[in-house]
């Protein structure tokens, strides 16, 4: 069964085209919505801290429930696929609205934000645990199953790329607009314009290519087994699985890895400034022009450097996940990270450099890659190593552990960010309001220090203690194995079929 085929390639294009439209959608949350609730609707940091805690984590608790439903679920046209049907058109409403700025006074604009973020992460929740569950339900062979993961991951990756992107063109547009324009610019009201008008691009070319997902047959239906008295429940046969458990406690403390796509677009505009002399500019416009446009591109150079990182890592992957144990991938390229971010550091304390940086920078994004693609591989593995001891199959339950893992990184990531605004005191009311801009070159180095931080040092510490939980985990490619050969002889007992 290893070694048969299922997938064909019509279908594997179809997943990894709807991965890159999932990864469209994610991206333009995860990336930009914390600087454009404090820097661009400027909501009080600690509502903003605290709405992405709460909501983070209230999500990351509601996908193993979701996880529940669908694995309990029993539907004609397939386990995984009617809930993104349902979620689809939701997911992208939501979008939207939460980078639609309506008028409304600061408590109403809080009260707003909090009712349409915790409304987006709830169905996004849906359809995100269905969508990565469908590996589970596509192929028996998890040879062939990580293949699938590590190849849509490469696709995801991209299109997360694509708001980055977006905003790079977007913004040098608005540059040479407000450059050129001989009228009094609000700034304030262009930022909302341009966030806005990247939601409605990013949100109408995801969500077409999310759909390409209808086009992928689930064939391996495992029919629901009913838990009896004495029987662990869904949640306790987490909890007993202890290389799942390794595999969760492995993914939370490398909730630093999302704070380089979090945080970017705040140290762009707050720790450096590429453009001409501010003060040899003549007016208001033409300084809000440079800073806009430096923003773009610090942002879109810290983007390209992730992205080298990760989408290099990403690319190898399929290759490397067939050679070499996933354990020994992490805590490899872990280390690799730490050690790279270390330099990182120390480049950019003593230079303040940008691209002085920039070799360390991809180097420490590289774990990214590899945790993103093996950590999901890793996941399904451990519900091959749970259904050999318990007989019960739980894809969703399994994509829901991924989304938890994700769900709770992003929200230390940007706790993270909110934090470290609070703690140096950076007030942005002060630096961007409707008459005038701050260059990151005109506050104290210490505090551009300190926002730099938390793409350097940051998530090499999390990189670090990340590896640790690997050392424990004994899922090695042999055991693996022989799992698979147990696994195969007790579904063919039980009568469990695989459609072509």
């Amino acid at each position: 069964m290893q070694d048969k085929k299922y997938v064909p390639k019509k279908e594997l294009t179809s997943f990894c085209v709807a991965g890159m439209g999932q990864g469209m959608i994610y991206a333009l949350m995860s990336s930009y919505i914390s600087d454009y609730y404090l820097n661009v609707l400027q909501l009080a940091p600690m509502f903003v801290l605290l709405l992405m805690l709460l909501a983070r984590v209230w999500d990351a608790i509601n996908d193993p429930m979701m996880g529940m439903i669908v694995d309990r679920s029993n539907l004609k046209s397939g386990k995984m696929k009617p809930f993104i049907r349902f979620a689809l058109v939701p997911i992208a409403t939501m979008t939207i609205l939460m980078y639609l700025s309506p008028d409304l006074d600061k408590t109403q604009m809080m009260v707003y934000s909090a009712i349409v973020y915790v409304l987006w992460g709830m169905i996004y929740t849906v359809g995100d645990v269905a969508f990565w569950g469908i590996p589970n339900v596509i192929t028996p062979s998890s040879t062939e199953r990580s293949s699938v993961i590590s190849i849509s991951k490469i696709f995801n990756s991209i299109g997360s790329a694509v708001p980055e992107v977006l905003f790079l063109i977007i913004g040098l547009i608005i540059a040479a607009w407000v450059g050129n324009s001989a009228d009094e610019i609000d700034p304030i009201a262009v930022q909302k314009k341009k966030y806005l008008l990247m939601a409605i691009v990013t949100v109408g070319i995801g969500t077409i290519l999310y759909a390409f997902v209808f086009r992928v047959k689930e064939r391996v239906r495992i029919p629901v087994k009913k838990r009896q008295p004495g029987e662990p429940s869904q949640l306790s046969r987490i909890f007993k699985c202890k290389p799942l458990v390794l595999v969760l406690l492995m993914g939370v403390l490398s909730s630093g890895r999302y704070m380089v796509s979090a945080a970017a677009i705040h140290v762009a505009r707050y720790s450096f400034y590429i453009g001409p002399d501010l003060a040899t500019l003549a007016t208001e416009a033409e300084r809000m022009a440079a800073v806009e446009a430096s923003i773009s591109t610090v942002k879109t150079v810290f983007q390209i450097s992730s992205i080298v990182g990760l989408f290099g890592a990403t690319l190898l992957m399929p290759k490397l996940m067939k050679k070499i144990d996933f354990k020994k991938l992490v805590i490899v390229s872990c280390l690799a990270g730490f050690a790279a971010s270390i330099v990182t550091t120390v480049v950019g304390w003593f230079t303040m450099n940008l691209y002085a940086c920039i070799p360390f920078i991809i180097i420490s994004c590289i774990p990214l890659g590899v945790i993103n693609t093996v950590c999901f591989a890793m996941i399904c593995d451990c519900l091959d190593y749970m259904e050999l001891k318990t007989g019960f199959r739980d894809n969703a339950l399994g994509a829901a552990c991924q989304g938890f893992i994700n769900k709770i990184g992003n929200a230390f990531a940007t706790s993270g960010i909110v934090i470290m605004y609070m703690v140096i005191g950076l007030k942005p009311e002060e630096m961007l309001s409707s008459t005038a801009v701050v260059a990151a070159t005109e506050m104290p180095d210490n505090l551009r220090f300190a926002m730099f931080s938390l793409v350097s040092i940051v998530p090499g510490i999390s990189m670090l203690l990340c590896a640790v939980p690997m050392f424990f985990y004994k899922l090695t490619k042999e055991k693996k194995a022989q799992i698979a050969v147990e696994l195969d002889a007790i579904r063919k007992e039980r009568g469990i079929e695989v459609a072509e």
